[in-house]
């Protein structure tokens, strides 16, 4: 196997030089300072490539300068995000190219979480890495990506050759005693989403227990008490939970609000909150030291 690539300059780089670092964040010291965010979980949805129908949807467009309007709302509820995630969705199957140009407009502070076919050749996965992608998505919930049979081969190889994760999304409720097996023997996992539903719960605290990472993102479209998940994590691992807009928030029953990231700002214990709205997930996609 050849070496594996190095981290990109920036986002939209075709060679794998050391990355920039981003700004160290400063944390809020009182009233009217803002809490650093890196954004674990958004969408961006431009029209300008493809998308694919999944059961008769697909999403309006959400382009990077909608996002960058839709954070600059945050702020005077005492967020500013300058990092994240953008994640493939099921209406962009094995598409690329909205996902590399968005990489390059956001800059290196942001991470890409790619679908990919289990065929995918190592080539591919070098130069979505050197375009700034660090993980490989499996859409159990909605289709369009990889099939979970090929769960451990797939997220095993881009992990060997990249040191990419695995995200998934999927309800926990599903999670039987065999596949928390497999999940927890990946080489690095996070789960989207809570996990879906209150009475997946159970299990996915034993993942955590296990070195799983878990979203807390999409409270528009979760079965729980977000609160009370929230809490029950940080219990076990505070290092395992990360933060997210969801943005746009397709197909939620309701959409994302700054009231979702100023809920978990108000259960977590304070010496917690550097870690889960910042470092937890910078250090998971590889942004920060």
């Amino acid at each position: 196997m050849s070496a594996k690539p190095e981290p990109p300059a920036s986002a939209g780089s075709t060679e794998s030089p050391e990355p920039e670092e981003p700004a160290e964040p400063t944390e809020p010291t009182g009233s009217g300072q803002t809490r650093p965010v890196f954004d674990a979980h958004l969408h961006i949805v431009d029209p300008r490539f493809p998308l694919v129908e999944n059961n008769g949807y697909l999403p309006d467009p959400f382009t990077v300068d909608d996002y960058r309007e839709a954070n600059a709302h945050l702020t005077p509820h005492g967020f500013a995000v300058r990092g994240g995630a953008v994640v493939s969705g099921s209406f962009q199957a094995f598409d690329q190219g909205y996902l590399v140009d968005a990489l390059a407009q956001l800059g290196p502070g942001f991470a890409g979480v790619t679908q990919l076919p289990v065929e995918v050749e190592d080539q591919e996965i070098d130069r979505l890495h050197a375009a700034g992608v660090r993980a490989v998505r499996f859409n159990v919930a909605r289709g369009g990506s990889a099939a979970l049979d090929d769960l451990e081969h797939l997220a095993q190889r881009v992990h060997d050759r990249a040191g990419w994760h695995a995200e998934l999304y999927i309800d926990a409720r599903t999670i039987d005693d065999d596949l928390a097996r497999r999940i927890a023997a990946l080489p690095a996992v996070s789960i989207d989403h809570l996990g879906m539903h209150e009475d997946g719960l159970p299990q996915l605290l034993r993942l955590v227990e296990q070195g799983v990472k878990v979203k807390a993102t999409g409270f528009g479209r979760i079965d729980m008490d977000p609160a009370r998940t929230l809490a029950a994590i940080v219990d076990v691992d505070p290092t395992a939970l990360m933060v997210g807009t969801d943005l746009p928030s397709t197909r939620a029953r309701r959409p994302f609000r700054p009231e979702d990231l100023a809920l978990i700002r108000d259960t977590l214990p304070t010496e917690h909150q550097p870690a889960v709205f910042w470092q937890n997930a910078a250090e998971f996609y590889g942004v920060s030291e």
